[in-house]
């Protein structure tokens, strides 16, 4: 039988979820997707995800599960856009209790670049040597940094400082959405973002992913960068896609 994985995103603004087919390498059905709640913190977030789990009628089967900071082995160890009482809980358990479901939880970009790297379209370019970056552009600015198909987890490339400023302050889709940005000027902050990832770290791919992936024709051409930059394959469901891949198998990419 094929395997199915709920799937949950949570992010700064929303929380999408969605049952995942691992076998057919898809998301079954329609997703969903809730306003997160205002502060985000751990009660209110377990209350969401309480009705995501009722509303897809999910019992006793595996979740995989986002989280927009740093997650080692379930722990949370940042919160930059969600509430600090979430420092230091062990969300995987945390998450398991509440839903009475095993639960995995990985880092947000980390699950995007997963879905992309494993089952997206850039997965035909790689090599075992290839250096490739997923960026998110969301509330924050998240990252996922590939060496082949493997993994360096929890790097916060979003935190980087760029211009005196930290990168996700200016460069984000939050930062284009508040400051009424057109394509051109704020694709021009992500190429100082870009360039600066360059410089530092010399990838030779660039996924850029988040709700801005949908758009990348109207602003591929204001792009300037070394390496060819790619948009997200999975979109905006990346992210659910890559928590159910996580689950699926243990976090062990």
């Amino acid at each position: 039988m094929p395997q199915k994985i709920l799937g949950i995103d949570i992010g700064g603004s929303s929380i999408k979820a969605a049952i995942v087919d691992t076998d057919q390498k898809t998301v079954c059905g329609d997703s969903l997707q809730v306003k997160t709640p205002v502060g985000a913190h751990p009660d209110a977030i377990s209350q969401s995800l309480k009705d995501i789990q009722n509303k897809f009628s999910w019992v006793n089967q595996e979740i995989g599960c986002t989280f927009p900071g740093v997650v080692q082995n379930g722990v949370i160890r940042t919160a930059a856009n969600v509430d600090k009482a979430w420092l230091g809980i062990d969300a995987a358990a945390f998450f398991s209790d509440l839903t009475s479901c095993p639960v995995s939880v990985i880092n947000d970009a980390d699950a995007a670049g997963i879905a992309e790297i494993h089952w997206g379209d850039v997965r035909e370019l790689l090599t075992p040597e290839t250096t490739c970056l997923l960026l998110t552009f969301g509330t924050g600015i998240g990252s996922a940094l590939f060496r082949g198909k493997n993994l360096h987890p929890n790097t916060e490339l979003g935190h980087l400082m760029v211009n005196g400023r930290e990168a996700e302050s200016f460069a984000s889709a939050r930062a284009r959405t508040q400051e009424n940005l057109t394509w051109p000027n704020w694709i021009a902050r992500v190429n100082t973002v870009l360039s600066e990832i360059e410089r530092l770290l010399w990838p030779e791919i660039f996924i850029l992913g988040g709700a801005v992936s949908k758009e990348f024709e109207n602003f591929k051409p204001y792009l300037k960068t070394r390496v060819p930059v790619y948009p997200a394959h999975f979109q905006n469901n990346a992210g659910i896609i890559g928590a159910a891949l996580s689950a699926l198998a243990k976090a062990k990419f």
